[in-house]
């Protein structure tokens, strides 16, 4: 057993042999910053100040050579071979929350865009409410053990409906389901809220919001906290696809741009075809934000999509100004057991 200690806090927890950091974290109730869970997206970084950790199960991904130079590790897959001092950011919004696990009931099922499935789910008639962050997300049990992160799309309800926004993945067991079988009325197995990727009331900067497809999902939640606030923050909405129709709720979004003064909605296409066609904004969304703001230094970030487009933003913005502290992102993409069978068959290739 080896204990960690928190540099700025002087918060300590122990870890049990072959615990990552992030899991004895949260067994200790301490909210450290994480999404992917997999080392993929790197919102957990932190700096090892002192001690030694290494990454028996999937390889630290998302640390390039200059997070290594300055001795960055992953929480979600670092697990600790003396003890560790760390230099990490607490998410303590998020420590009174309880993670747990319930059975839902969908609800109400609709189609928001040809490969993305809407869903309302919930809790069973025996079941107490959910309750969570705006931002954060929640596992879907499978059979085996297995699990599948989705983003909550709105705030916590007095009924307790949660809404899901579910991409049609091609070739994808689970969303394939979801998509031709699961019906209004049929029950899940549900485990949350997880992830840290909720507003940060506590500063009057101004805010840009980056969100890739359904990343959508959990920035609206976000907003909508925010304006329910009553907040007078400026606040830019970048919402990117590669055609018009993959940006399912734009109308929700241009509503909030003509109701709330302070807010304005940037509708981006990386397809130049698609983007003439429906006479929209052309190219990718962290070149959109940085030619309407060279300089981040003054504000904060929310990003939301996969691990490629937020990788590409959070280095440029940081190359614009803007503090690492002030950006905050949710990263999805594969199931950490889709991942790791992936990374398998990966080595198998290399080593043929």
């Amino acid at each position: 057993m080896f204990t960690v200690t928190l540099r700025t806090s002087g918060r300590r927890f122990d870890v049990m042999s072959g615990e990552t950091v992030l899991e004895a974290a949260q067994r200790a109730g301490i909210a450290l910053p994480y999404s992917c869970r997999a080392g993929v997206c790197g919102s957990c970084k932190a700096v090892l100040m002192e001690g030694r950790c290494e990454y028996p199960r999937n390889p630290p991904m998302a640390l390039d050579v200059h997070d290594r130079v300055h001795h960055a590790v992953l929480l979600c897959q670092a697990v600790p071979a003396s003890d560790l001092v760390l230099e990490a950011r607490e998410v303590t919004s998020v420590e009174d929350v309880t993670r747990r696990r319930l059975t839902v009931r969908v609800r109400r099922k609709w189609q928001l865009a040809p490969d993305v499935i809407g869903l309302h789910l919930q809790p069973a008639s025996d079941e107490l409410r959910l309750n969570w962050l705006p931002g954060q997300y929640l596992d879907v049990l499978l059979d085996g053990g297995r699990r599948r992160p989705f983003s909550i799309a709105n705030g916590p309800q007095a009924d307790g409906v949660i809404e899901l926004h579910v991409r049609h993945v091609a070739g994808g067991g689970f969303t394939s389901w979801v998509s031709d079988v699961l019906k209004e009325s049929d029950t899940l197995r549900i485990e949350g809220p997880l992830g840290t990727f909720v507003p940060r009331e506590d500063s009057e900067r101004p805010m840009v919001f980056m969100a890739g497809g359904t990343g959508f999902a959990p920035v609206k939640a976000i907003l909508e906290h925010f304006l329910a606030l009553g907040t007078r923050r400026s606040i830019d909405v970048y919402w990117g696809a590669r055609s018009e129709v993959d940006l399912y709720l734009r109308t929700l979004a241009e509503k909030w741009a003509a109701t709330a003064a302070n807010l304005r909605f940037h509708a981006v296409l990386s397809d130049p075809e698609q983007a003439r066609l429906a006479s929209m904004r052309e190219g990718l969304m962290h070149e959109a934000v940085l030619e309407d703001r060279p300089d981040l230094s003054g504000h904060d970030v929310y990003i939301s999509g996969p691990p490629a487009m937020i990788d590409a933003g959070r280095k440029l913005f940081i190359d614009a100004g803007l503090p690492e502290d002030r950006l905050y992102y949710d990263s999805f993409d594969y199931a950490p057991d889709v991942l790791a069978q992936i990374l398998v068959g990966r080595a198998g290739i290399a080593e043929a």
